[in-house]
């Protein structure tokens, strides 16, 4: 079912609010909500995870997840199990959570400073990429690397297909780089974008993928047929994270750009802009209601990080 544009902005005219909670002392690198969206976790620079509980609209603080010694660069949660997560940190550890106590269940040792992690959707995998370009494919029976695979490439997010079968990641080169799954054979090289290509979302249907680069546009892509059907170019700035809402209709897109643009997937029209005071690093939106978490590079009135998390879609006082 395609809903309009209009209906879609009727809904924020009167769900148009925004609340900070106070996660960090220092910059959010991520935001993530678990399968159900009762729980949303934060990993910052400050080494730490806050992992917090929705009830309605309100937000509360869980707990502080500590025992990483570097910066909690990205984390993902398990595609079916509520209370696993696990995080991607430059101190060459890749750790497994449990949301309910907050504490540590595995830590994996890899080979370099973690950037970028995901969560195969059949929950059987994590894949994790450093610096140097080298993707760890974790068992998650055991947490135990299972595979790694070096690339030629500046590689900058990872991510599978809904079906699993697929593997893709996004290079300096401006290209969408995809292999078969799990033999990781070159499959293809999609180019559509003139500049690095930074970040990689599927929506939950399995119809659409979406990309964002340093060229500031945001390309739209078929995964059936693995065509670019739609860009967007209401950014000024490179393109730094992306995320489909529950229903397929409505993708976020952020960057340097002081506010985060919501477009309707099909038409391409704009619904809203969310306003922000700095450049967003990271969005997400809840997995079944019409909320958006971000995080920006705030700071506060002595120009610290404020280390704030936000919730775009609350209803207007």
């Amino acid at each position: 079912m395609v809903v309009s544009v209009e209906k879609l902005q009727e809904h924020f005219k009167s769900n148009g609010k925004t609340k900070e909670h106070s996660a960090h002392s220092a910059k959010v690198h991520s935001v993530a909500w678990n399968c159900d969206g009762k729980k949303l976790a934060s990993g910052s620079y400050d080494q730490t995870v806050s992992v917090y509980v929705l009830e309605r609209d309100r937000m509360s603080k869980d707990f502080t997840c500590k025992g990483h010694s570097d910066s909690v660069d990205q984390l993902c949660w398990h595609p079916t199990s509520s209370d696993v997560f696990a995080t991607a940190s430059g101190d060459k550890t890749v750790r497994i959570w449990d949301a309910r106590s907050g504490k540590c269940s595995s830590t994996i040792n890899t080979k370099g400073e973690n950037i970028n992690i995901c969560w195969s959707p059949n929950g059987q995998s994590i894949a994790v990429g450093n610096k140097e370009d080298l993707v760890t494919f974790i068992d998650t029976k055991n947490f135990k690397a299972k595979a790694h695979e070096q690339f030629k490439v500046e590689v900058n997010e990872i991510a599978w297909n809904n079906t699993n079968d697929l593997f893709f990641l996004t290079t300096g080169q401006g290209t969408v780089q995809i292999y078969s799954y799990p033999d990781l054979k070159h499959v293809q090289s999609l180019y559509g974008h003139t500049a690095n290509c930074i970040c990689i979302k599927f929506d939950s249907t399995g119809k659409y993928f979406a990309t964002g680069s340093a060229d500031a546009l945001v390309n739209l892509w078929d995964v059936a047929e693995l065509v670019c059907v739609r860009t967007f170019s209401r950014l000024d700035w490179p393109v730094r994270t992306l995320s489909f809402s529950y229903d397929g209709l409505m993708l976020a897109s952020a960057s340097e750009d002081h506010f985060i643009d919501i477009s309707h997937v099909e038409t391409g029209e704009k619904i809203c802009e969310v306003p922000c005071d700095s450049p967003t690093f990271t969005v997400a939106w809840h997995p079944k209601i019409k909320l958006l978490a971000f995080a920006c590079d705030d700071k506060d009135k002595y120009s610290r990080d404020a280390g704030t998390v936000k919730i775009f879609g609350l209803p207007n006082d």
